[in-house]
């Protein structure tokens, strides 16, 4: 799975989240853009693990801030689960 479908199935599973409308870009802010509290990034994070069969540890969760960071992250980890 490459970058492009791990974008598109993640942007398909924050709609329901972005209760803003915000338009997702590579540098949207999850605490800040989409104004993101604990419990939103909790479930966001179970949506996604659950979409690619993947863990995100807490660590990993602190350093991504963005959206482009999360398609990196989740698309590193799919592509390792392959390898």
């Amino acid at each position: 799975m490459d970058r492009a479908d791990v974008d598109t199935r993640i942007r398909s599973l924050i709609e329901p989240f972005n209760k803003k409308g915000v338009e997702i870009a590579e540098d949207t802010t999850f605490a800040n853009d989409l104004e993101f509290d604990s419990l939103t990034v909790m479930d966001f994070v179970a949506e996604i693990e659950d979409e690619f069969d993947i863990i995100i540890s807490m660590n990993q969760q602190a350093e991504i801030e963005t959206y482009g960071q999360l398609v990196d992250a989740v698309t590193k980890m799919v592509s390792g689960q392959a390898a």
